[in-house]
């Protein structure tokens, strides 16, 4: 526990007498950027509440740095939070903005100014101090915002969706500037996001949330490439991971072990290779399955295409190159090999060992 940033212990949680995080068990590596990821309603924002010291813990353990810190105050706890609004005062300056928390800990206003100008620099808003917040833009305000959060030299830094108000150029600009600063910095992070692009890109690991409850740790490959639950595979991942019933009219009977009975196979659209009706069956290496199907339609996203294609009951959904692409209504041939396919129990969603 000593490498630990963060730990909770058996959290558990309520909104509203609605329960929201259900004996949660969580530990964040001391230097970690550990990104929670979920759907709205999963616990993000209350874990990140409770860490903080804004929502109260109805049972289990808060630790920073090895010490408790369930029962003190927020003041008491020196975490950093960056809120999704920003939280900014729009009657003070940029640069008081900053200094405020200084200056209410009884920080001589010389040096909190210092401070606040070291901090505005590391981020890039210098030249913005002598403005107001109404003044800026979104992204200069997200800026402001985190200077404030590291001019008080935090334990934990704590990040509440900052990104979701920028537009996307923005967005991703702000997102390498986050990972940048951790990597300088060094700090506990802890950051809150139903983006699953930016969890991959910023997250040193990436935990899952669904209803209170821990999906899955792990590092950013791990979480892509070794799904541990159904919900997982569908949830990270645009289009989402295509899923069909072992022993079903798309796959052959005879599946190997552990294949055969209640299971789900899943594959992503990248691994749907994809002929015409013409094409010979050996253009499906080690094939998983190999059906018919038709186009029902097609996306194009730049120098890719989504194309959707119904097979028996279902419609898969592949990824092929947007000048290879076939048109709405071509029959085509739809094959996955088995290296690309991630097995499930259909009854709990567990995934299970590949064959």
């Amino acid at each position: 526990m000593t490498d630990a940033g963060l730990v909770l212990e058996g959290v558990s949680a309520a909104y509203r007498d609605t329960r929201v995080l259900h004996r949660l068990d969580l530990e964040v590596h001391r230097g970690e950027l550990l990104v929670v990821l979920g759907p709205s309603g999963a616990g993000k924002s209350t874990l990140l509440r409770l860490v903080a010291g804004l929502h109260p813990v109805d049972e289990g353990r808060v630790l920073i740095q090895g010490r408790d810190v369930t029962g003190l105050r927020p003041g008491r706890r020196n975490v950093s939070m960056v809120f999704q609004s920003y939280a900014l005062f729009p009657h003070l300056t940029a640069l008081d903005n900053i200094t405020f928390g200084l200056e209410v800990r009884d920080v001589s206003r010389a040096a909190a100014r210092d401070r606040a100008r070291a901090a505005a620099a590391s981020v890039g808003c210098a030249h913005l101090l002598d403005r107001r917040p109404g003044q800026l833009s979104g992204g200069e305000r997200q800026r402001v915002a985190l200077a404030r959060a590291l001019v008080r030299e935090p334990d934990l830094f704590l990040f509440d969706e900052p990104l979701s108000n920028l537009d996307p150029e923005l967005r991703v600009e702000t997102r390498g500037e986050l990972k940048a600063l951790h990597a300088r910095l060094g700090v506990t992070s802890v950051h809150v996001t139903h983006d699953q692009t930016e969890a991959l890109v910023l997250a040193d690991r990436i935990a899952v949330l669904r209803d209170g409850r821990l999906e899955q740790l792990g590092t950013p490959d791990e979480i892509w490439r070794t799904p541990a639950t159904v919900f997982v595979a569908r949830f990270v991942g645009s289009p989402a991971m295509n899923l069909v019933p072992a022993g079903g009219p798309i796959v052959p009977s005879g599946l190997p072990e552990p294949c055969a009975g209640d299971h789900l196979l899943g594959f992503r659209p990248e691994a749907v290779r994809l002929t015409t009706a013409a094409a010979e069956p050996e253009s499906f290496p080690l094939p998983a399955f190999d059906a018919a199907g038709t186009v029902e339609r097609v996306d194009v996203v730049g120098e890719d295409a989504y194309a959707y294609i119904q097979v028996s009951d279902h419609v898969l959904t592949a990824r092929v190159p947007a000048t290879a692409r076939p048109a709405p209504g071509d029959p085509v041939g739809v094959g996955v090999r088995w290296a690309d396919v991630h097995v499930f129990d259909a009854g709990s969603g567990r995934r299970v060992p590949a064959p």
